[in-house]
């Protein structure tokens, strides 16, 4: 259905294959520059549930005028013309929204006509700045719209220096002190929830780090790199055994390789007390132990020694921290496992889509 009001207090109704002209107003809205806008009482009432209990009020007669009167005042004649005009026509132009978007989202509140206020809400919020923010974030609140409330606060959380220094601020430092408590919680616990979330990346980060130092020791004893090998395929003549090539996480495989090697040749470690190397490389191996499956068949040095021990030492089974490490080393381990086999995955479909290609284009050839 389609509405349009015309200059001669027409309005044209098209529903589906009939059309016929309304020309009779029963209605004047009076604006506060005393502009009178005449409209039908049937078209504001379906748009507005507060102005249909304003039209069905019994009503007294003045004069010989048999129209209702409403008043719509505090807002500028144009954009109460705006407002009757989005209820024949719902469809506002993006200069009536630049220039009465705040008073048309007012209006929408006020009289309760939802389509409007969700755009209104839409629009004033794309046209946030420094300087309009805090008038904005008064009216949302206000207004009852908390989408536009946490785009304004956001955006004050963002560009706080520079509204800082506005006159709409320091209007509410001296006037509404309540809403600046509340925008300076908002933004201590938006600052908050910063550090937390850096925090929890930098232990993301740690596990994943430690999860790619127990796959690079199993590597090493199993399968030997650069520098260090599985002690069952050690050549008599040679302490170690070199490998061609390193691996694909190297950086950390030849760290953990210089590390083995210290730790078997210092002379300071005797019961596990020795230099701070050997000290880590005793944590890397009780890690191991802690979250390996198959330590029968392992061939990481200590393995079952230490998941013997562990059984044993009530302090090291009540440990909670130690639980939690192991638990989410295990789980950054599996999602390092998993991402690598989608990715292989995705690899092979790859590489097999430009085989078929290949293979079509040389046929077509």
């Amino acid at each position: 259905m389609a509405i349009t009001a015309t200059q001669n207090d027409g309005v044209s109704l098209i529903a589906d294959k009939f059309s016929y002209d309304l020309v009779e107003t029963d209605v004047e809205i009076i604006t506060s520059g005393r502009r009178r806008i005449p409209a039908h009482s049937g078209i504001l009432a379906s748009g507005s549930p507060v102005l249909t209990n304003i039209i069905e009020k019994p009503r007294k007669i003045h004069g010989r005028s048999s129209k209702r009167v409403i008043k719509i005042l505090g807002v500028p004649c144009d954009a109460v013309s705006v407002f009757v005009r989005f209820l024949y026509s719902p469809s506002l132009t993006e200069k009536e929204m630049e220039t009465y978007g705040i008073h048309l989202l007012a209006l929408s509140h006020v009289y309760m006509v939802t389509q409007l206020k969700q755009r209104c809400t839409k629009g004033v919020g794309e046209r946030v700045t420094a300087e309009n923010v805090v008038d904005i974030l008064q009216l949302a609140r206000l207004c009852d719209a908390p989408d536009l409330c946490l785009k304004c606060m956001r955006f004050i959380h963002y560009k706080f220096k520079t509204v800082e220094q506005t006159e709409g601020w320091k209007f509410l430092q001296e006037h509404d002190p309540f809403l600046e408590l509340d925008i300076l919680q908002f933004i201590d616990e938006a600052e908050s929830r910063k550090k937390r979330r850096r925090r929890h990346k930098r232990e993301q980060n740690l596990y994943v780090q430690l999860s790619e130092a127990m796959e690079c020791i199993e590597h090493i004893c199993t399968e030997g790199c650069t520098l260090v090998g599985p002690s069952s395929n050690l050549d008599n003549k040679s302490t170690c055994q070199v490998k061609t090539g390193p691996c694909s996480a190297f950086s950390t495989c030849y760290g953990l390789q210089l590390l083995i090697r210290h730790f078997a040749v210092c002379k300071k470690r005797v019961d596990g007390k020795g230099c701070v190397r050997c000290k880590r490389m005793i944590q890397l191996l009780r890690l191991h132990s802690s979250i390996c499956d198959q330590s029968e068949s392992c061939r990481v040095p200590l393995c079952r020694q230490y998941k013997n021990r562990g059984e044993k030492d009530k302090k090291m089974v009540e440990d909670t921290k130690w639980k939690v490490l192991v638990r989410r080393v295990a789980s950054a381990k599996a999602m390092s496992s998993l991402s690598q086999s989608k990715k292989k995955k995705s690899e092979v479909l790859l590489k097999e889509e430009a085989e078929d290609f290949i293979r079509i284009r040389n046929k077509l050839r």
